[in-house]
């Protein structure tokens, strides 16, 4: 297979990630292996950043790329930390560079046999998830057309990720709004419930719900049900003289308005 082959295939593979078993991790390291394979570097890592912002290691090809990569975290310094802070790529830094610009890092990778380090951000726009790094040993370059198609690979894996994120985000919302729409019918039903049970005006009986299952620690929903299905008893809601009216008195009682707490 030729070289344009084999990379038109990558994109593919990169690009597919709207299938139900789609693995975050597995789908990163892929994407730190392929670069390996296709760039000619030695070693790669990704890091991607967490909801505080923070990055955290994800992917690694080799123990001393992961060696590597979590030293970066622990010494807050290196390629990787440089590149997702300003969103540009970081290509070429040779072993003096490295021991220059990160004194810690530098020293590390040079202890591990390489001699290059690069990053290149995961980014869309301005919003930059992480960054990728690739290490190559000493005397060993990536030209241009090399770091072009590092950052086509990666901005790929970007678009992927928000747009599984989005996906997966978009899920929760409409399990969310389908529950408050259910929990909604349910609150209602059980306002009914307590109108005609304990004589309580329909705009006061949202207020004796709340009141309980603010005093109890329960959810709302869960008191509305207890109440539909008789496990509560809904005259237990109306305190005071509600209640007693409740027992017989429905009609004098209806349309007062029930101690309302503090």
């Amino acid at each position: 297979m030729t070289a344009p082959h084999r990379l038109a295939e990558v994109f593919v593979e990169l690009a597919d990630t709207l299938v139900d078993d789609f693995d975050v991790t597995d789908f990163l390291t892929m994407l730190t292996e392929r670069c390996v394979e296709l760039l000619g570097a030695d070693a790669a890592g990704l890091m991607l950043a967490n909801q505080r912002g923070s990055l955290q290691l994800v992917a690694s090809t080799t123990h001393h790329a992961r060696l590597l990569e979590l030293l970066e975290l622990q010494a807050d310094e290196g390629p990787c930390l440089d590149c997702f802070a300003t969103g540009q790529v970081v290509a070429n830094v040779d072993a003096a560079d490295a021991a220059r610009r990160w004194p810690r890092f530098g020293e590390a990778a040079a202890m591990a046999g390489f001699g290059n380090a690069h990053a290149i951000p995961l980014r869309l726009r301005r919003q930059v998830l992480g960054a990728l790094n690739l290490f190559t040993t000493a005397g060993s370059r990536l030209d241009d057309d090399d770091v072009a198609v590092a950052q086509a690979m990666a901005d790929v894996a970007t678009i992927g990720l928000l747009q599984e994120r989005s996906l997966r985000e978009q899920t929760v919302l409409t399990e969310q709004l389908q529950a408050a729409l259910h929990s909604r019918i349910t609150i209602e039903q059980a306002k009914g419930v307590l109108a005609a049970t304990t004589g309580l005006g329909v705009a006061d009986t949202f207020t004796a719900l709340r009141r309980h299952a603010r005093a109890h620690g329960l959810p709302l929903s869960d008191v509305a049900a207890g109440v539909i299905s008789g496990a509560l008893d809904a005259r237990a809601l109306v305190p005071g003289e509600a209640g007693a009216g409740a027992q017989g008195q429905g009609s004098r009682t209806e349309g007062r308005r029930p101690d309302r707490g503090p």
